[in-house]
């Protein structure tokens, strides 16, 4: 293990809400993030053998999965229960519930089906905010280029670009659905919406709800949901197969019931994929701040259909995780905490970063300050300190007003972050790479359509603070949308498992293990097996 500095000397190097001038450094924030940054680690990758994007840079534990053999076969589909519907939207989170809603607004008939129940999402663990470039100091070219920016260059410009104009529409159609944003009192203007800075922009854009944005957003997103004609909800139903019809294209889905233990093989006349990512596979032993089911289903699923990638390599470790008590590793801090003042020190009491620098690049600096016997150790575990009493001291009612999330954490904790600081480390927190899709969420897939973390090409190989929330809105409204309109040219009741059947000739071909299957469903230490009469089938 890598020598680092006692917790309790280490707390003694810095003076209570100090906030030292960032030390000066000789590593430009590339050759940073090339030397520390996981992404660039001797485990970071390895190609692709089979399927659309054979070939590519993928991270081996996700290649596993997209490499794998499906978990049900052509008797499954005889024995279980069928279903149709215009629209079938697979996950409960914010881009599956906005597009859910769209589509239904525009008369479709829609099921949303999830593994867990409408909410239980990385949506309500976005706590900084949302983007959305409404000051007057600002404009859509600048939250543009702080986004191709901020994803170095890798970013899909017309992606983005239709991102950045959808903004302000997406803010009036929350407010529209109840949601509350943090207002402030301007004297010519009247009520004013809040705007703060993120790391890596050039203006205050994010417009917040204290710092639980995401948990209201999901409020709003699930009444919405409840209240709106046309849904019909399988709540804990999995979607365990996608279906497709012999040219390829999309058919619906398979899903299985977890409460009755039985299949549901739901028709659809197109399917919209909004899964989120894979944080919970824990890549590279990170810790993570993402939900249960993070698991990279909506890839799997797609990759076998013949989708295509991008970017399967690229993943952010958000730079502030809890790294004590063990109990809580991976917690999210909100960079709200960094937007306020906190600060970060290592363990000679140097500020060794600015705060504001992309996510990537300050993960990459902490990383830094670790692997150099800079870091602090606190009862076996390592990190950083986030010290948030200077800012507590300059503003002594914000954890009451703003950052009321991070008051419970430290309660969690068993700190006061009055007298002492947090020891964080970066988490597993979003994947940059996923599915390709255009302007509105189409795929290479005919009757396939995906929205939110699942998706690849608007965040480049970064994303910005309060892009994510925007993001999943933006395109689950426009995924939805597009869905509604979808008519599919065969005829109702055909679509089974070819694909699944090209797959398995294709693995076989690849000298491939024919029995590993995927989607793995939920993470490994909360097995969960599927029955077909006697025989369990569970997880990888």
């Amino acid at each position: 293990m890598t020598i680092q500095i006692p917790y309790a000397a280490a707390l003694a190097a810095i003076a209570p809400g100090s906030a030292p001038p960032v030390r000066s450094d000789d590593l430009p924030a590339e050759t940073l993030l090339a030397r520390f940054h996981p992404d660039h680690g001797p485990r970071a990758r390895v190609p692709l053998r089979i399927g659309a994007n054979a070939g590519d840079a993928c991270h081996p534990e996700l290649a596993r999965l997209l490499e794998s053999n499906a978990l049900i076969d052509d008797l499954d589909l005889a024995r279980a229960t069928p279903l149709a519907t215009d629209v079938l939207v697979i996950g409960g989170g914010g881009a599956g519930a906005a597009a859910a809603v769209t589509a239904a607004r525009q008369g479709a008939r829609v099921i949303i089906a999830g593994k867990l129940r409408i909410g239980d999402s990385n949506t309500v663990m976005a706590e900084g905010g949302i983007q959305a470039a409404v000051g007057a100091e600002d404009s859509l070219q600048r939250h543009f280029d702080d986004t191709v920016r901020g994803g170095h260059g890798r970013g899909e410009h017309m992606l983005i670009a239709q991102m950045v104009r959808d903004a302000p529409d997406v803010i009036r159609w929350l407010i529209d659905l109840g949601m509350s944003f943090d207002l402030a009192q301007d004297k010519a203007l009247g009520q004013t919406l809040v705007r703060k800075r993120a790391g890596g922009t050039t203006a205050a854009r994010i417009l917040c709800h204290r710092d639980f944005t995401g948990l209201e957003m999901m409020r709003v997103l699930r009444e919405a949901v409840e209240l709106q004609g046309g849904i019909e909800q399988f709540m804990r139903c999995p979607a365990v197969e996608l279906l497709s019809h012999e040219d390829g294209s999309c058919a619906g889905a398979v899903l299985y019931d977890l409460e009755r233990r039985s299949f549901l093989l739901v028709r659809a006349n197109a399917v919209v994929l909004a899964t989120g990512g894979s944080s919970r596979l824990h890549l590279q032993g990170f810790p993570t701040s993402n939900h249960y089911g993070a698991t990279a289903d909506g890839l799997v699923l797609a990759y076998r259909l013949g989708a295509r990638m991008r970017d399967l390599d690229s993943f952010q470790y958000h730079p502030t995780g809890v790294a004590w008590p063990r109990h809580l590793a991976g917690g999210l801090i909100s960079e709200a905490a960094r937007s306020a003042g906190a600060v970060l020190l290592n363990g000679l009491g140097e500020r060794f970063v600015d705060e504001l620098q992309p996510r990537d690049v300050v993960a990459a600096a902490i990383l830094r300050e670790c692997a150099e016997q800079r870091g602090i150790m606190r009862d076996g575990e390592t990190g950083v300190f986030l010290d948030v009493r200077g800012a507590l001291a300059a503003r002594p009612d914000l954890l009451e007003r703003d950052l009321v999330s991070l008051g419970h954490l430290a309660a969690k904790c068993g700190l006061d972050p009055r007298t002492e600081p947090f020891l964080i480390y970066p988490t597993l927190h979003y994947q940059n790479g996923g599915i390709e899709i255009d302007g509105d969420g189409s795929t290479a897939v005919p009757g396939l359509f995906c929205a939110g973390e699942v998706t690849g090409g608007i965040h480049g190989r970064n994303r910005l603070m309060g892009n994510a929330l925007l993001d999943i809105i933006s395109f689950g409204r426009r995924a939805g949308a597009r869905a509604a309109e979808a008519r599919p040219p065969h005829a109702p009741g055909r679509g089974g498992l070819s694909h699944v059947h090209r797959w398995r000739r294709e693995l076989a071909r690849a000298g491939l293990p024919a029995d590993l299957r995927a989607p793995q469903l939920y993470p490994t230490y909360g097995n969960f097996a599927l029955r077909r009469g006697t025989t369990d089938r569970g997880n990888p």
